[in-house]
């Protein structure tokens, strides 16, 4: 059986913006609301995340 991957914030952000362009009525929630990612959420998320590396040619 293949591994799932698991969903992060990030990409439940990214999939709701999706919908909400498709036309699924739906809005990104505002500062303060509940429900909505905090900033020291977002910042722990983000931290979380594995950093993209740059890869230099070798000559």
């Amino acid at each position: 059986m293949p591994a799932k991957k698991k969903t992060n914030l990030f990409d439940n952000i990214r999939k709701k913006r999706a919908r909400i362009k498709a036309g699924s009525g739906e809005r990104m929630k505002r500062a303060g609301e509940k429900g909505r990612p905090t900033n020291k959420t977002l910042k722990k998320a983000a931290a979380g995340a594995k950093k993209k590396r740059s890869y230099k040619g070798k000559k």
